[in-house]
């Protein structure tokens, strides 16, 4: 049965973005293979509990990710739901195909990426996604992990993107990366309406509150958060000893304090996935909470947590324990944690 789920619209636009959206990854066979049965079922649970933000990419599995979106969304109404995809990734015939992909999505490797942020590449990223998603329009075009091509980024597909929007042809563009820093520089130097940050503001790290949120409030910018569950480790309700975090083996001290903050979520009557999906939403400019699932059990179980609630007696016991911060002057309080680089691509 169809829930009533909350939307927030992304600024000078008129797109509103459910606060739980659908990242699609996992379903372009990110780390495993998961059967078209699964993957459509899980979009069919998704869209019959409300949720009406989709995002995807050509990077997720190499197109199959736009692919399966496209079948499953087709006979929904279009004006029903808000689609995002990315640029900077073409996918290109691989004269050397025989295998699997190697960027750890698990399917064969006959296309292979080709990184273009050109005025040329937007343009045919865009109308290669459309094919493949099957439809006339993409609501939201993200610039993808632009970490290594900022000139290229922003002298070619920042303006050609900006043109797109002015032409009607996209609702709304922005930028998606697993940092922050360079995040702030497109915000402030470019009119995106809208960023996706990957893993930079979570119940573990709030480094982004140091100039990236700030910067979007100030210029009405707005956030989808992603990688919330810091690549798993927040995602039950103990981490296990063998957790990763940032993609990696979780340090020791990590796991501490993952263990502190399940107790104290316990001892308020909530868990640490609850709290996890919910602390994003203690800033406004968070317009929405990008989750990555693979089949309808998943759906169910996301869904589970954000009805499950937080009570505001765990913000207050961790602000004033120092786990966590609420603004720039507050993060050199925060109780040091050792931390581990970050990877690109996979933010959901």
């Amino acid at each position: 049965m169809q829930t009533a789920m909350q939307t927030r619209t992304i600024p000078g636009t008129a797109l509103a973005l459910t606060t739980l959206g659908f990242g699609g990854a996992p379903i372009g066979n990110l780390y495993r293979s998961v059967e078209d049965e699964d993957a459509y079922a899980a979009l069919d649970a998704s869209w019959e509990a409300g949720i009406r933000y989709f995002d995807t990419a050509p990077h997720y599995g190499l197109g199959l990710s736009e692919r399966r979106f496209g079948q499953a969304l087709r006979d929904r109404p279009r004006n029903e739901y808000v689609l995002s995809t990315k640029i900077g990734r073409l996918l290109r015939a691989n004269p050397t195909r025989g295998g699997r992909d190697t960027e750890e999505f698990d399917v064969p490797d006959d296309l292979m990426r080709v990184r273009d942020y050109s005025a040329d590449g937007v343009k045919r990223s865009i109308e290669e996604s459309l094919e493949r998603l099957g439809t006339d329009r993409i609501d939201i075009v993200y610039i993808h992990d632009p970490d290594d091509y900022w000139t290229e980024a922003i002298n070619g597909a920042v303006p050609a993107l900006a043109e797109l929007r002015s032409q009607g042809v996209i609702g709304a563009y922005g930028v998606g990366m697993n940092q922050s820093e360079m995040l702030h520089r497109f915000v402030t130097e470019a009119d995106v309406n809208v960023i996706m940050l990957a893993g930079r503001y979570t119940l573990l790290e709030q480094g982004a509150l140091r100039d990236l949120i700030p910067a979007c409030a100030q210029r009405n910018v707005g956030i989808v958060n992603v990688g919330v569950f810091n690549s798993g480790l927040l995602s039950k309700n103990r981490p296990a000893s063998d957790a990763t975090y940032n993609y990696a083996p979780a340090p020791e001290r990590v796991l501490a304090r993952t263990n502190l903050l399940a107790d104290i979520c316990e001892r308020h009557g909530t868990t640490l996935p609850a709290a996890a999906l919910a602390f994003s939403f203690r800033q406004p400019s968070v317009l929405s909470v990008v989750v990555g699932m693979r089949n309808a059990a998943q759906v169910e179980q996301n869904l589970a947590l954000v009805q499950q609630g937080v009570p505001d007696s765990l913000w207050a016991e961790l602000h004033q324990r120092g786990l966590i911060a609420e603004s720039e002057a507050e993060l050199e309080g925060l109780t040091p944690m050792e931390t581990t680089g970050t990877k690109a691509g996979a933010d959901q």
